[in-house]
């Protein structure tokens, strides 16, 4: 599902050890649990069900231990997906995935740098350099039912959700790992983050 390794340096690079594992007892035993990705919804969730990763996946998360995550790590976590066709997602948080509907002068996927608006305060975007600027590179984006859960916003050109808080779950549609100081900052917070 993608940019596995350059999450791990990002981390590494702040000072954390991470590891990568695709073995579902690594995965339940995780204090903390990253779930980046990069690629089409439909192959990320049928990966995770067939490796036996969906399920310590969502123990962790009902057990209140911290979880980031990152690009199609966000939309994974949400209902359904309507990318190349309807997928269940893991439905931890109520809401769809869907396209950007833009203007013909505006290129799908969105790639680049983009502002963000914090709709509250969230502990791991604290300390970051303002204004917070990311870097996103996505074509669907995620629609939560409950909007008191959007952390986070950003433009293109309409506001679309860019970061989703609840409890011990923070996601985000933009790349941390890819983000120069802000992205590294966040990913310290969360490896400190109790």
């Amino acid at each position: 599902m993608g940019n596995l390794r350059s999450v791990q340096k990002a981390f590494e690079r702040m000072g954390h050890a991470a590891e990568i594992s695709s073995e579902p007892e690594r995965v339940s035993t995780a204090e903390r649990l990253v779930l980046p990705g990069v690629g089409a919804f439909r192959d990320a969730i049928a990966r995770l069900r067939s490796a036996s990763l969906d399920r310590p996946i969502l123990e962790h998360i009902h057990a209140g231990r911290p979880f980031l995550g990152i690009c199609l790590g966000l939309q994974l976590l949400f209902t359904r997906s309507w990318e190349d066709g309807e997928y269940e997602g893991l439905n931890v948080i109520p809401g769809e995935v869907v396209r950007f509907e833009v203007p013909s002068s505006y290129k799908v996927p969105h790639m680049g740098w983009n502002q963000l608006r914090l709709r509250k305060p969230q502990p791991l975007l604290a300390g970051l350099p303002q204004p917070l600027y990311f870097y996103f590179v996505h074509s669907y984006y995620v629609q939560p039912v409950d909007s008191d859960l959007i952390a986070a916003e950003s433009d293109y050109p309409s506001p679309f959700t860019a970061a989703v808080w609840r409890e011990n779950v923070l996601a985000v549609q933009f790349h941390p790992e890819k983000s120069q100081k802000a992205g590294l900052q966040l990913l310290h917070n969360f490896a400190t983050y109790h």
